[in-house]
């Protein structure tokens, strides 16, 4: 039997695609013919300069481009357009009219929407606010805030000015947001007066006075309203105000916006700590904006008038990936709270009633739904969706299955990866390519992306580092607090000189796809052979009775043995049955090497703020050694659960 793709994109749809518009338009601008999107892909890599002025020109970049494209091409030390002016803010803010700019969900306890015209004077008075305070270019801002229109207005208003945003979301922990914040000394900190989650009210006033304490540099405190007590709140403590309070005095007019260099810092993200006190990654705004107009119009196919939605906190890279939405003038479709609640069909009634047309999500929400035998198929109409893309960790091929089975048969599955270094995808989707079981469907455009093997040579088969060989606009601009840049080259460059490691142990497929096996940090190796844990986890998860799965790697009689934890549906028991059940899945669909030498079950699986779980922490706790930053994780208490194990003394 012929192996065939789980989707394949109607002739219609490939013609009316941007990508196969920029397609066209790139064999024009290079007087090269570009069959099909691999041979697209070559000359975006050839051609950077020539490709990354393309998507400047086709996205309609605000701003002034200047002459030179690309100059001293390095990693790091890349220049792409350097006598670039622009600014983020004002490329967002490009739509007018009372058409939808955002429209939020808060649980089922808020619904709003916000024309462009409501959003632009919202921006229009924050900005007036902002400079009130002295906030200009280079300037910190900072925020602890749900993922709420305001949050976005705020972003907006900080950088038209050429102020640089940072954000977490609520649920941190005191320590995890002074972690973040206090190593950047934002001049001002914007927080809520709490949020919803599961149908719970969650006051944040009783953190507010540690943080604040600890963030000497913020003039002010800006306390947003969400629960109806952000004067009472902001009372209660020095510098601070309402956000209402703080916009009350300035009326709405004409907005202004600082062009700087297209190097000029954005945002500062941070890395998840889990090692040691968070990376404070800088990027810029012609790189964040460029990239992802090219990630939203091309891979995504997003479109003016598009509604798009992810699933994610403002403490997660892709709410900043979310938003830029708006430079192609699309509506977002915001959602604050539990995907859970009221039930767990939520996200797809959301998905109906506003008309979603990209539903972005995680791969452990598609495999909840899959284990909870939800299926919005059969209940939802989705006739808007076009596109699901899917983050966070591997999506395994079941999950493939059940996306085309149980919520929509039609539909571009984009399994995408990148992460918070990049600030957007390695690897995504073509939505004028087929879609088949289990991979990603192909390198960015402009991304120049190899798998290479231990001594640094490219692979065509088997497993080994995801890199990349060439510059790309997206790379950070530094670290904060690197003077030397150090820490940034350590970071990606220190594995193979001037080639960026980005730390992921992927295999390429024989359709020009990729498979993400895990992080290769994260990589098995019992007796000398790499193992990526998403394999095991592909398998076990299969496994009715295991809701989820960890792997580590234990150090064992001069060796490595996997050891894999198992979260139980209730009732269920790991006795000798189950554990031969889940051994044997693992031995027919990875191999023998694969099966782990222990199976132990455990209550909980710790995982970070943005849901991804945390081998490595429990690695560190199996091995008696100390967990450096545990306010990274957002359940830190399960990782009592993995010490002194007796099971693992033998």
């Amino acid at each position: 039997m012929t192996e065939q793709p789980l989707w394949r994109p109607s002739p219609e749809r490939i013609a009316s695609s941007q990508l196969e518009a920029f397609r066209k338009a790139a064999e024009a601008k290079s007087g090269t013919q570009l069959s099909d999107t691999r041979a697209l892909h070559e000359w975006s890599v050839a051609s950077r300069g020539a490709f990354w002025d393309l998507v400047w020109e086709r996205g309609k970049v605000i701003g002034h481009k200047g002459n030179v494209l690309l100059s001293d091409d390095r990693m790091p030390g890349a220049r792409f357009f350097p006598e670039a002016r622009i600014n983020f803010a004002e490329n967002l803010l490009r739509g007018s009219g009372d058409g939808d700019a955002i429209l939020f969900w808060g649980e089922d306890k808020a619904k709003r929407r916000l024309s462009w015209n409501e959003l632009r004077a919202l921006v229009s008075r924050l900005q007036q606010a902002l400079k009130a305070e002295g906030v200009g270019v280079g300037d910190r801002v900072a925020g602890m805030m749900p993922n709420m229109p305001e949050t976005v207005a705020v972003m907006l208003a900080v950088t038209s000015l050429g102020a640089i945003w940072s954000s977490c979301s609520p649920d941190f922990g005191e320590r995890g947001v002074l972690d973040r914040f206090g190593q950047i000394e934002p001049k001002l900190f914007f927080c809520p007066d709490g949020y919803w989650y599961a149908g719970k009210r969650i006051d944040v006033a009783p953190k507010l006075g540690p943080i604040t304490a600890g963030l000497p540099t913020a003039k002010k405190v800006v306390v947003v309203d969400y629960l109806g007590q952000s004067r009472e709140i902001a009372a209660s403590f020095p510098h601070a105000t309402s956000f209402a309070d703080f916009i009350s005095g300035f009326e709405a007019g004409e907005l202004s916006f600082e062009r700087l260099p297209f190097s000029h810092p954005l945002y500062i993200l941070f890395s998840s700590g889990t090692t040691g006190v968070p990376k404070c990654i800088v990027h810029s705004a012609g790189g964040a904006l460029l990239q992802h107009i090219k990630e939203h119009q091309l891979h995504c196919d997003v479109k003016p008038g598009d509604k798009v939605f992810y699933f994610t906190t403002c403490g997660w890279m892709m709410w900043n990936w979310l938003v830029s939405a708006l430079a192609s003038e699309a509506t977002l479709v915001l959602f604050d709270g539990s995907p859970f609640h009221p039930t767990p069909a939520v996200l797809f009634d959301l998905a109906d009633e506003e008309g979603v047309t990209l539903f972005g999500t995680s791969a452990k929400f598609i495999d909840a739904l899959k284990k909870g035998g939800v299926r919005p198929r059969d209940t939802h109409s989705l006739s808007t969706v076009r596109t699901m893309t899917s983050t966070g960790s591997p999506l395994a091929a079941e999950s493939f299955d059940f996306v085309y089975d149980g919520i929509k048969e039609d539909i571009h599955l984009a399994s995408i990866s990148g992460g918070t270094d990049i600030v957007s995808c390695f690897v995504l989707g073509l939505p004028t390519e087929p879609v088949w079981r289990g991979e990603i469907q192909g390198p960015g455009l402009g991304m120049a992306i190899e798998v290479w093997d231990e001594d640094g040579r490219p692979m065509v088969a088997g497993k080994g580092e995801l890199v990349c060989t060439r510059a790309f606009p997206c790379m950070p601009v530094s670290f904060w607090n690197d003077a030397d840049g150090a820490k940034y080259s350590s970071a990606y460059f220190e594995r193979f000189d001037g080639i960026w490691c980005h730390g992921d142990f992927a295999e390429w497929t024989p359709h020009g796809g990729i498979i993400i096996h895990g992080r290769s940090d994260a990589t098995l190796n019992p007796g000398g052979v790499r193992i990526g844990t998403a394999e095991i986890y592909a398998q076990v998860e299969q496994i009715p009775e295991v809701l989820e799965a960890m792997a580590i790697g234990q150090d064992w009689d001069d060796d490595v043995r996997i050891v894999l934890f198992v979260r139980l549906k209730d009732g269920a028991v790991l006795d000798d049955g189950l554990k031969d059940r889940i051994k044997r899945q693992i031995r027919s669909g990875a191999s023998p090497r694969h099966v782990p030498a222990k199976i132990v079950a455990v209550a909980d699986i710790p995982r970070t703020k943005s849901g991804k779980i945390t081998e490595l922490a429990v690695r560190d706790v199996v091995h008696g050694r100390v967990v450096k930053n545990q306010e990274a994780l957002a359940n830190p208490e399960a990782l009592e659960l993995y010490r002194g194990l007796a099971e693992l003394t033998t």
